[in-house]
């Protein structure tokens, strides 16, 4: 076996004492000396002391991660804020990482230099891209096409975009021992192993198709010549939603998003608003292209946990008979508010498949990355593209 993994986790109120606990228990499981940890964190927790108690268990291996909308381990998604750490170890394995900032100016330059940086750290061909972006403000699509510009249209790029529990203010990256914000952390993986991804939403459109009139990158300003904010209230009210003004939509949108169609994808492309303007505009996660048919969306635990058995099914099947050592989950946050009480089904449907006793680390992200498949029209062709997304969940499983 030469992949091995372990995970901890600790809820103590004290930052430093929650990192160290949270790495001594991955070390523990792990038995190994690690090659690289993931720290997912609260942002409850000061984000420096709480990375110093990581690195008092261990310093030398390296460190990637992300503060979180909510953390997620093989016993389910946690009740109170967490630190939570996956150790791996590997003998064919190689990690690299590095981190870009500037998110917010130019969010695509930003995804080239961490995807070139990467690349460029990496002895062999990489073979897998986790990334951890900051996408408050936008960009999220956009610094997925960096990372793309640099590894190619259909290499396998996974990971999250940063929380912050459910506030939408501010998110850190993480690297080495260093935090960051508006940045995007980049961990790129080679060598000798077996990758599977899956990934699906199970939101359902509701109401009339619209055209995006007008819209530039992640700025969405009309809606069938009307501003943005009209399909919201249409379907709240005018008075409901006049209270969002100078306020976030966000916490309204995870369970009532936007879905784009895309040609032979079964299930529509999700975007998140974040933010409304005094015109009426509408700021998302991620690009809506101008012309695009938009359509309001609604959550369905019963399809969202449907699709979440299939991702897992997908990246078991991706694992082409390999065991599974490490399984790492990137969650929309709107599937935890759609699932409420009831979120541990959908992490316990994907160990049913999975299974009960493998090392599972996880989180509730402001939006996904993964590989969708695409079915050429001409050549009936399919053929893999990563997007930035929201409201699915990404399961990633690693084999030997």
């Amino acid at each position: 076996m030469s992949l091995k993994a372990g995970v901890g986790f600790s809820m103590e109120n004290d930052a430093f004492a929650s990192g160290s606990l949270a790495c001594q228990g991955a070390l523990d499981q792990l038995k190994e000396e690690p090659d690289v940890l993931m720290v997912f964190s609260s942002v409850k927790f000061d984000q420096q002391k709480m990375l110093d108690g990581v690195r008092s268990v261990n310093s030398n291996a390296l460190l990637v991660g992300s503060s979180t909308a909510g953390e997620i381990t093989a016993q389910g998604p946690h009740p109170r804020n967490s630190v939570s750490v996956m150790a791996l170890h590997s003998s064919q394995m190689k990690f690299v990482a590095s981190v870009a900032e500037g998110v917010y100016e130019n969010p695509r330059k930003s995804g080239s230099e961490v995807a070139g940086a990467v690349k460029n750290l990496s002895e062999a061909p990489l073979q897998t891209f986790f990334m951890f972006p900051d996408v408050l403000k936008g960009g999220g699509s956009q610094v997925v096409l960096g990372v793309l510009d640099v590894l190619g249209e259909n290499f396998p790029v996974v990971g999250g975009a940063s929380g912050d529990d459910f506030h939408f203010e501010k998110t850190y990256q993480y690297l080495g021992g260093e935090v960051y914000f508006g940045a995007v952390v980049g961990l790129g993986i080679s060598g000798k192993f077996r990758l599977g991804i899956g990934v699906g939403h199970g939101w359902i459109p509701i109401g009339l198709p619209m055209k995006a009139t007008k819209s530039v990158g992640p700025l969405l300003q009309e809606l069938d010549g009307k501003p943005a904010i009209s399909v919201y209230e249409e379907f709240f009210g005018e008075k409901e939603v006049s209270a969002m003004k100078h306020q976030t939509l966000a916490k309204l949108s995870v369970t009532y998003p936007l879905g784009i169609p895309i040609p032979d994808l079964e299930e529509m492309l999700i975007r998140d608003p974040l933010t409304v303007h005094d015109d009426g505009s509408i700021t998302c996660a991620g690009d809506i292209l101008e012309g695009s048919v938009v359509r309001l969306m609604i959550g369905s635990r019963e399809s969202a946990l449907q699709m979440a058995k299939r991702a897992a099914e997908d990246s078991l099947e991706g694992l082409d008979g390999a065991p599974v050592r490490a399984i790492l989950i990137f969650d929309g946050v709107g599937r935890n508010k759609l699932f409420g009480e009831r979120a541990g089904e959908e992490i316990t449907a994907i160990q049913e498949i999975l299974g009960a006793n493998i090392p599972l680390l996880g989180f509730y992200t402001y939006g996904e990355q993964a590989p969708l498949r695409v079915r050429e029209r001409v050549q009936n062709v399919e053929k893999t593209a990563t997007v930035f997304q929201n409201e699915s969940v990404v399961i990633v499983a690693l084999g030997d």
